[in-house]
């Protein structure tokens, strides 16, 4: 199932900048428009390698510090990442791409036909936003007890379905929604608080750990030690 993402996309072509040109923007070519750094980019490109679309749409990461004019003025008016150009038209928002992915290209489906995990899996994709920002605002207060909660919602989710590791079972959507948040906040919460988030939930921890083993997602996980800088510093100028 995994063969197609196996090996490819190793190297990562150098982020645009401000002085970088264009593409040939609407020339029919599908472009995934990304920063390599941020989660909710993250989830598309995951989705993308996941399906095995590699040579299918193309990968083209912004420096979001030092981003290209042409981005907003030709291509996405939100100036944001990710977007997709596809058919002549770029769409937007991770939680929306990810299913047009799904669905508008070939590959593994990522939603299951199950009308029970469908449902499920509706429910908790409805709920990753809320989770993100009950983690985010933890970091103010006493992390380690105020973000218990969501780890705790995690593992209960896992335990809904026992036919494999995955929050719906099998690998899908719903995962790829929730991995790179819990990727950075596996390591804030180790480096940062020597709080170690799968301890006491073992579902969270084969969860954590079958991720993992899955190429289509290592090969967009970041620099650890840059996940941990950035949150420090975000932290501090926040005392």
């Amino acid at each position: 199932m995994l063969m197609a993402t196996l090996g490819l996309q190793a190297v990562r072509p150098p982020p645009l900048t401000s002085t970088s040109d264009p593409p040939p923007l609407f020339d029919g070519t599908t472009r995934l428009y990304i920063s390599y750094s941020c989660p909710y980019a993250q989830r598309v490109w995951i989705t993308r390698n996941y399906k095995g679309l590699q040579d299918k749409i193309k990968l083209v990461p912004i420096d979001l510090q030092d981003r290209p004019a042409w981005y907003k003025e030709k291509v996405y008016p939100e100036n944001k990442v990710p977007s997709l150009e596809h058919n002549g038209k770029v769409l937007g928002e991770s939680l929306d791409l990810i299913k047009y992915v799904d669905v508008n290209f070939e590959g593994t489906p990522l939603v299951p036909s199950d009308p029970a995990k469908k449902e499920f899996g509706e429910h908790l994709i409805s709920h990753v936003d809320t989770f993100n920002k009950d983690l985010n605002s933890s970091l103010k207060g006493d992390p380690v007890q105020q973000a218990s909660p969501s780890f705790e919602y995690l593992e209960n989710a896992l335990g809904k379905f026992d036919d494999g590791p995955f929050l719906l079972g099998q690998f899908s959507l719903v995962d790829i929604a929730y991995i790179p948040f819990i990727e950075r906040y596996q390591i804030v919460f180790a480096e940062l608080f020597k709080q170690d988030i799968a301890e006491g939930r073992p579902k969270l921890a084969a969860w954590i750990e079958e991720v993992n083993k899955i190429d289509a997602y290592t090969q967009t996980k970041n620099d650890p030690q840059e996940i941990a800088d950035k949150y420090k510093k975000r932290l501090l100028s926040q005392q």
